[in-house]
C-alpha cells in the first residue's frame, strides 16, 4: 500500500512533462516531414513576368555590323516584335555602368573601378552581360546567336512564368570527363551565351562579386594590376565564362533550397526541370548542334536558338593548352576514343628523354612548315600525329563539324572571311554527325568538288607545239622523248 502511494505522484509528474515536451516534438517532426517531402520546390520565386527586352553586346553599333550578325539580330526583332531590342557598344557600355552602379544607381565604386580597369575584352563581355542582367533583366544572347522560336516558347506550358526567375539551357554534359586535366573543369556547365532572367536576382550579383573577387586574386598572384593580368582559355572560362556561371547557378539554388545542389541532378536530362525557382533546358534547347552533350540537331523540336559561333575569335588572344606534338584536345569534340587517344599519346611523349621529345617537336616542326596547318576563325588548327611506333591518330587537322578545309597559305588576308568556328570550348572533329542538314549538304557537295578521277596513263603531248616546254633545245628534246615513249606504248 506504501509503495503504490509514492507511485502516483511519479507518474503524474512524468505525465506532465510528456504533455510540455510533446506539442515541441510534433512541429519538430512536422517541419521534418514538410521538408523532406518538397524540400527544393519550398522556394518562392519573386513573381511578376519577365521584363520584355532583348540584349545583346558588341564593338560596334548597329549601322556597323557585320552582315551576318546583322541577320542574326533581325530575327530577334522580327520573332519578338514585343519585345524591346538594345545593343550595348564598346562605347557606351561604360556610361551604362557608371550609370547603373555609380552614384545615382545602386553606389557600387568597386564595380564601376574594375569595369574601368579591365583591358581583357573577353572578360570585360562576359561581366557586361551579368552586371545588365542583374540590373534589366530580360533576354540576353551573344551577336552570333539566331532567334529560331520566339520567346514566349522559352517557358513550356506546364509551367507559370511568375514561379520561375531565370530561365537556362545545358552546355556541356560530360561527366565521364570531369577528372581530365584539361577537360575536366569545362565537362559540365550551364550554357551563358544565352539566358533569360529578372531583374535583380541575387544569383547575378553573387556571380558579379564572384568575378571580382577572382579577378583581384589573380591581380595579387601575378602581382599586376588588373589591366595587365595574363590569362589563358581556362582562366576564362573558370574566372567568367561558363563555368564561372554554373558554379554561380549551383551555390545560389543550394543556398535557396538549403540542401547541396550538384551536377549530377542535370546530368543526362531529357525534359526541363525547376529548383529554386530556374527553370533548366535540356541541351538541344540553347546547344543544339554542337555535336555532344545530346544536342540533338536545330531542326528539334525543343530547339530555341542557333549559336553560329563567328564571333568566337578571342581564344586567339587566350590560347588553349596546345600540346607541342599532338596539338588540343578540345579539337576531339569530347569524343572518347579520339579523347583517349590524346592522353596516350600524350603520356607516351612525356615518357620519353628530353632529347626524344625535342627530336619528336623538330619533327613536327618541320612537318608544318611543309604542309601549313588549316585553321578557322579561332587560329591555327593543332594536328594529332601519332608518337613513334603508335596507331594513327584520328584527323584532327580537320576543322570543326561541317565546315571545309581551309589551308593557312591561301587565304588572302582581308579577303576571304574565316570559316564559321566552332564553339569556343568544344571544338569538333568531322567523324561524328550533329544532325545539321546544311552541315551534310555541305559535306557531301565539298566531297564531290574533291573527287577527281585518277589518270589512267601518263600525259601525251601531240605535238611539240602544244608542249609547255618549248622555249630550249633541250626543253624541245624532253617533248620528243616523251612522245617517243607514247608511240612505243601504243604500239606494244
Amino acid at each position: 500500500m506504501g509503495s503504490q502511494g509514492y507511485d502516483r505522484p511519479a507518474r503524474g509528474v512524468i505525465s506532465k512533462q510528456i504533455r510540455m515536451v510533446l506539442p515541441v516534438l510534433i512541429a519538430g517532426a512536422l517541419f521534418l516531414f514538410l521538408h523532406g517531402i518538397f524540400g527544393a520546390s519550398s522556394y518562392r520565386a519573386i513573381g511578376g513576368k519577365f521584363p520584355q527586352k532583348v540584349w545583346q553586346t558588341w564593338k560596334t553599333d548597329a549601322a556597323g555590323l557585320d552582315p551576318k550578325d546583322a541577320v542574326r539580330v533581325r530575327t530577334w526583332t522580327m520573332k519578338n516584335p514585343k519585345h524591346r531590342y538594345e545593343l550595348l557598344t564598346d562605347d557606351n557600355a561604360l556610361s551604362y555602368v557608371q550609370h547603373h552602379y555609380g552614384p545615382y544607381g545602386i553606389n557600387r565604386p568597386d564595380i564601376v573601378h574594375v569595369f574601368e580597369t579591365l583591358n581583357a575584352k573577353i572578360i570585360k563581355a562576359d561581366l557586361l552581360r551579368y552586371l545588365v542582367m542583374y540590373i534589366e533583366g530580360g533576354v540576353y544572347a551573344d551577336i552570333d546567336v539566331e532567334c529560331l522560336k520566339p520567346i514566349e516558347h522559352f517557358i513550356p506550358n506546364r509551367y507559370d512564368e511568375k514561379d520561375i526567375d531565370m530561365v537556362i539551357g545545358i552546355e556541356t554534359d560530360m561527366p565521364d570527363f570531369k577528372d581530365h586535366p584539361v577537360l575536366g573543369q569545362k565537362s559540365q556547365s550551364f550554357c551563358q551565351w544565352t539566358f533569360m532572367g529578372k531583374a535583380r536576382l541575387p544569383v547575378m550579383m553573387r556571380l558579379i562579386e564572384n568575378i571580382m573577387a577572382w579577378l583581384n586574386g589573380v591581380s595579387k598572384k601575378q602581382n599586376k594590376p588588373i589591366s595587365q593580368i595574363e590569362l589563358d582559355f581556362d582562366e576564362v572560362l573558370i574566372g567568367t565564362g561558363p563555368s564561372a556561371f554554373t558554379s554561380a547557378v549551383l551555390a545560389e539554388m543550394s543556398a535557396k533550397t538549403g540542401n547541396s545542389v550538384a551536377w549530377d541532378q542535370f546530368s543526362g536530362m531529357l525534359d526541363s526541370k525547376v529548383v529554386a525557382g530556374v527553370l533548366v533546358l535540356p541541351s538541344e534547347s540553347f546547344a543544339a548542334g554542337t555535336g555532344h552533350s545530346a544536342s540533338g540537331n536545330h531542326d528539334g523540336k525543343s530547339a530555341l536558338i542557333k549559336h553560329h559561333f563567328h564571333a568566337s575569335s578571342w581564344p586567339t588572344n587566350h590560347p588553349r593548352f596546345k600540346h607541342p606534338v599532338y596539338g588540343e584536345v578540345e579539337r576531339c569534340n569530347w569524343d572518347p576514343e579520339c579523347v583517349k587517344l590524346w592522353d596516350s599519346n600524350t603520356a607516351f611523349f612525356n615518357s620519353l628523354p628530353e632529347e626524344e621529345q625535342l627530336k619528336l617537336v623538330h619533327m613536327k616542326e618541320t612537318e608544318d612548315k611543309k604542309h601549313p596547318l588549316m585553321v578557322d576563325a579561332q587560329g591555327p588548327i593543332g594536328g594529332m600525329a601519332p608518337a613513334a611506333g603508335m596507331p594513327p591518330a584520328p584527323a584532327a587537322d580537320l576543322p570543326a563539324a561541317g565546315m571545309p578545309p581551309v589551308p593557312a597559305a591561301a587565304l588572302p588576308l582581308g579577303d576571304v572571311p574565316l570559316p564559321e568556328a566552332a564553339p569556343a570550348d568544344e571544338l569538333a572533329l568531322p567523324a561524328k554527325d550533329v544532325g545539321d542538314k546544311d552541315s551534310k549538304k555541305k559535306d557531301t557537295d565539298d566531297k564531290k568538288k574533291e573527287a577527281k578521277p585518277l589518270p589512267e596513263e601518263e600525259p601525251k603531248i601531240k605535238d611539240e607545239k602544244d608542249s609547255p616546254l618549248k622555249n630550249s633545245e633541250e626543253e624541245q628534246s624532253l617533248a620528243k622523248d616523251l612522245k617517243a615513249k607514247d608511240v612505243k606504248g601504243r604500239d606494244s
